[in-house]
């Protein structure tokens, strides 16, 4: 078996003498989810295009599954098992849903009649799947933003995405609109086991990755679990990221001098780790 699904070598991308991407080098395990954070201009959607087809490296090689891939653009990498929802959705406000998640690639894939029955059947299977509840024919105009997102994904998992790209999903949702996106993501890596690289500003939804990528001036200056990663506060505020909550105020509580363990990422730790020093303080004061 392959250590790594996709693997990219020393990966850059210039536009003049802008260095959008430069000497990129990722590990990426099968049915993983990444988390790609950064501030904007940090090179991560530039990178994330490169995977996807739609833009072209200068230099370094792309290796999918072992072998090194040469996409020429997103049908490309499609037909290899790559598919990528961007932050500005690629729907036609005046088509079904059906015909959105379809157009452009039955006919480009078979070169002949397109069988609708099929191809709803196919679409309907995957909706019923993962729990999806839209109607096929209405139009795209018609959804809510939040439905047009998921709309977007069906139409990745209708070409047989092994590896999904997503761009920002959740930037124009609303709180509830977010849970339900990134549940729907978590939900396709844990019962498919695709591989899901996902670039977000919210750090909360980092926290759920595997790993978690931190780019910076188009290079990958940060590269571990979560861990490890919300462990270094001090370096991800020097590249202009937040932390969760959570994470925020064990940093101020061990600034302020309590004795708490690195690594803390969820209230249920804080909680537990602020017990016994509470309890031990108590009994000080008796």
């Amino acid at each position: 078996a392959m250590d790594y699904m996709l693997e990219l070598k020393n990966i850059c991308k210039y536009y003049g003498d802008f260095a959008a991407n430069e000497g990129i080098n990722l590990k990426v395990k099968k049915g993983t989810v990444h988390a790609i954070v950064g501030e904007n201009g940090a090179g991560k959607s530039t990178l994330m295009n490169i995977i996807a087809g739609v833009n072209h490296q200068d230099k370094g090689d792309i290796i999918l599954n072992g072998e090194r891939m040469v996409f020429r653009d997103a049908n490309d990498a499609n037909r290899a098992g790559v598919g990528m929802v961007q932050q500005e959705f690629m729907l036609f406000d005046r088509l079904s849903v059906l015909d959105n998640i379809i157009i452009g690639y039955e006919g480009a894939k078979k070169g002949r009649f397109i069988d609708k029955k099929e191809c709803t059947r196919r679409v309907q299977a995957i909706c019923d799947e993962y729990g999806f509840h839209f109607e096929l024919h209405t139009l795209v105009r018609d959804l809510p933003i939040a439905v047009q997102q998921q709309v977007e994904i069906v139409k990745v998992l209708y070409r047989n995405a092994e590896i999904i790209i997503l761009d920002e999903p959740t930037a124009m949702l609303d709180p509830n609109g977010r849970r339900e996106v990134i549940k729907t993501v978590h939900e396709l890596n844990q019962a498919e086991g695709i591989t899901v690289l996902l670039i977000t500003h919210y750090m909360e939804e980092a926290v759920e990755a595997d790993r978690i990528v931190v780019m910076d001036e188009g290079k990958v200056v940060m590269d571990g679990k979560p861990r490890e990663i919300f462990s270094r506060v001090k370096e991800l505020k020097y590249y202009g990221l937040d932390v969760p909550q959570v994470t925020e105020l064990t940093f101020e509580l061990k600034e302020a001098g309590m004795p708490l363990p690195e690594g803390i990422i969820s209230r249920e730790e804080l909680v537990k780790a602020l017990l016994p020093l509470l309890k031990q303080q108590e009994k000080t004061t008796q």
